[in-house]
């Protein structure tokens, strides 16, 4: 592979379920699958252990991943950005609360 072919970095869209650990946040990815004999479409769900630097996220927060060289055992994958905030943080944000 040459320096100027850059191979894709693969994305994926998923919610935070878990911030329990030191920059480290638990990302939840849903994709929908057709079955190859029965034709109906499954939910597989798959959950993804992702680097946040800045520790900006919160549980509930619609984030964008991005593959990156692995950063521990079970972690590479890194936010890329926050598409979507919390329900519980955005009906704070309406109502002009600050906790």
């Amino acid at each position: 592979m040459d320096a100027k072919e850059k191979k894709r970095k693969t994305t994926k869209v998923g919610t935070v379920i878990g911030k329990k650990m030191a920059k480290t946040v638990t990302v939840l990815v849903e994709r929908q699958v057709r079955h190859p004999l029965y034709k109906k479409t499954i939910r597989r769900r798959k959950n993804f252990l992702v680097h946040d630097e800045v520790e900006k996220c919160k549980v509930g927060d619609v984030v964008r991943i991005v593959e990156t060289r692995p950063i521990s055992k079970r972690k590479t994958w890194r936010v890329m950005e926050i598409i979507g905030l919390s329900s519980h943080e955005s009906e704070t944000v309406e109502n002009g609360e600050v906790k």
